[in-house]
Order: C-alpha cells, then sequence, then structure tokens
C-alpha cells in the first residue's frame, strides 16, 4: 500500500491566497511571508512588549544550524529546511501528514525595530526571535506657527 501525503490545510490556504489576490485592490497590506517555492509554512505568533517585539516560530524536526535568518531594508527573513522521509523509507507508512521540505517566511520590521541586536534561539521545536526597540526616537511634535 502507498502512502497517502495528507495535508488538510494546504486548501484552505490556497484559497485564502485565491481571495486575497481577488481582493488586493482593496487590500493595502501586501502578506508576502511565504512564496509558492516553499514546501511548508511554518506558524507564527508576533508579540509586541515594552522594549521589543518577539516572534515565535513552530518548527520541530528543523535543525538551528539549517536555520537563516536575514534582517535588511526594514524586512525580517527566515529559512530553512526540514529534512523528510524519502520514497523508500516511507515503506509501511499509511499516512505522511508532517510537512517537510524548505520553509520561507518574510515579515515587514517597524521603524522602530533594532536590526543590529536581533537575536534569536531555538528550544523545544520552537523558534524565538527577539528584536529590540531603538532606545530614540525619530520623531516628534510640530507646532504650527500663524
Amino acid at each position: 500500500m502507498n502512502p497517502t501525503h495528507y495535508e488538510p490545510w494546504q486548501q484552505v490556504q490556497h484559497l485564502r491566497r485565491e481571495l486575497d489576490r481577488m481582493f488586493q485592490p482593496y487590500n493595502t497590506v501586501d502578506d508576502q511571508s511565504s512564496v509558492a517555492t516553499c514546501d511548508w509554512i511554518p506558524a507564527v505568533d508576533i508579540k509586541e512588549e515594552k522594549d521589543r517585539y518577539v516572534l515565535h516560530a513552530d518548527i520541530p524536526g528543523v535543525d538551528p544550524k539549517h536555520i537563516e535568518i536575514i534582517a535588511e531594508n526594514g524586512v525580517l527573513t527566515i529559512r530553512g529546511n526540514r529534512p523528510g522521509e524519502t520514497r523508500e523509507t516511507r515503506a509501511g507508512y499509511s499516512r505522511v501528514e508532517r510537512p517537510c521540505g524548505s520553509f520561507y517566511r518574510r515579515f515587514s520590521l517597524p521603524d522602530t525595530a533594532d536590526l543590529a541586536q536581533i537575536v534569536a534561539r531555538s528550544a523545544n521545536g520552537v523558534l524565538e526571535i527577539g528584536i529590540p526597540k531603538l532606545t530614540h526616537t525619530l520623531s516628534r511634535t510640530i507646532k504650527v506657527e500663524s
């Protein structure tokens, strides 16, 4: 019996992308956090704290040495690869649901993010990226004279 590769969320994600594309003229947010060339998309939570932003990505089974994180031009890019079973080693499997292969996510960073001080660590299959906020801001209130 050949294993069935089953990804229940793939169709939902495809429908969402198509709906987003259809309403693109009305939607000003262009979510480029994933691309069509990746094999799977890790789930991500982003939280703002007083002095930093924190991103948590679920990437179980990915060796931290095989994760690439790049911050440039206000964009944070996370990419990597999770090895999977080959056709030869899948003998005996009746179902294969866990995605494998390459992943890729991109996030626009706010102007207050300090790109030079970003830190990342991985524990228990969760990648945590800490993005400190700049200690000073360049904004100010301008008084209008009459």
